[in-house]
């Protein structure tokens, strides 16, 4: 799948917005990728998914892990191409964490997916979780990234890489 096949399933499914959006990175801009409106329909979120797992069949992932909300679908979704488990992780206390139950072993090999990577914090978050946990960390991949120089200190891939302005509040 092209760039341009993913684009037209965000516009085909009403989930590239325009209008004014606050971030969860606190920036703001005049362009926003609701990927929710995408993967609400199974046959897109497993088609795209089917395309981030299919970037990563070789690297002997056990578990896949993305951080809710953003990364929950999209984390069973390459699971199940994958056939692997599929985790989520969630903040407490502002910290992200395992909950309900979740546990990543030692010896797994981790996929850590977001469905959109603007600064890439919360995934970093996650890895740094991961690598507390004494597991690998196998690779990151998420359908679109909108970050530019975005290290996450190894095999990052996405499916569209998408060039929209942000800015600061006080730019508005």
């Amino acid at each position: 799948m092209k760039e341009k096949d993913i684009l037209e399933i965000f516009e085909g499914a009403g989930g590239l917005l325009k209008g004014h959006f606050k971030l969860s990175s606190g920036l703001h801009s005049g362009q926003y990728l609701q990927c929710a409106l995408v993967l609400q329909n199974a046959k897109p979120a497993e088609r795209l998914c089917k395309e981030l797992a299919s970037k990563f069949t070789d690297d002997n992932i056990t578990a896949v892990i993305g951080p809710a909300l953003g990364g929950v679908v999209v984390s069973h979704e390459v699971a199940r191409a994958l056939g692997v488990k599929a985790l989520f992780s969630e903040r407490e206390d502002g910290i992200m964490t395992l909950k309900r139950g979740f546990s990543i072993d030692k010896n797994d090999r981790i996929l850590v997916v977001e469905d959109v990577v603007t600064t890439g914090r919360s995934t970093k978050e996650v890895i740094e979780m991961v690598k507390k946990s004494g597991a690998a960390l196998a690779g990151v991949g998420s359908l679109v990234c909108r970050g530019k120089n975005i290290d996450f200190g190894g095999k990052f891939l996405s499916l569209l890489k998408i060039d929209i302005p942000t800015f600061k509040p006080a730019d508005c």
